[in-house]
């Protein structure tokens, strides 16, 4: 190759990577701009934040404690609804007792939320019984995230989206639910030991 060819080369690989950086930003726009929490949830920052579905990309503020973070997930479309498989899982199996925050992302295609129960004695995480309206007892109930990026409790946390809460807990067993009609039964469930 010549070299009075190179900057005619070099000219066009830019223009090609600006009219690829400008097309993005046109498809970022024609599914709702930065509002449409492209970003992910938590700000892209927490685990799976990837999202393309949630709602506004509010960042968790910075959380109290020991964090902990909880994937919920499912398989297949939401037209599946709850009937397939399904699962919570934590990046941490056992935390010291004391302030415990949780950062609830929802890896799913359905809504979902976690509750926060006390396990009593030698009773083991996925043993609770079902109630007729496919959710387990919540007596006891230490703390929920149920809100799509925001704290506490609320409709369930959108697809894509995140939810936190921030719990005290005594040493013991505990064990992290989905209580939404099925979910439990369809393997939203694992325990926290607290030392």
């Amino acid at each position: 190759m010549s070299t009075s060819r190179r900057p005619l080369l070099v000219g066009t690989l830019i223009a090609a990577i600006v009219a690829l950086v400008a097309s993005a930003a046109v498809a970022i726009g024609a599914i709702g701009g930065p509002s449409s929490g492209l970003l992910g949830r938590a700000g892209g920052t927490g685990p799976g934040g990837h999202g393309f579905l949630s709602g506004s990309p509010r960042a968790a503020p910075k959380l109290p404690g020991t964090v902990v973070n909880v994937s919920l997930t499912n398989m297949g479309g939401s037209m599946m609804g709850s009937g397939g498989p399904m699962g919570l899982s934590a990046d941490h199996a056992t935390v010291p007792h004391g302030t415990v925050s949780f950062l609830v992302s929802n890896d799913g295609s359905i809504d979902h939320e976690m509750v926060v129960l006390p396990l009593a004695g030698s009773q083991s995480a996925g043993a609770r019984s079902v109630g007729g309206e496919g959710k387990v007892d919540e007596a006891g109930n230490l703390g929920e995230a149920s809100k799509t990026n925001g704290a506490d409790t609320g409709e369930g946390i959108a697809p894509g989206a995140s939810g936190w809460v921030t719990v005290t807990l005594a040493p013991g067993h505990y064990e992290l639910v989905c209580n939404l009609a099925n979910h439990y039964s369809a393997g939203m469930n694992t325990q926290l030991d607290v030392t």
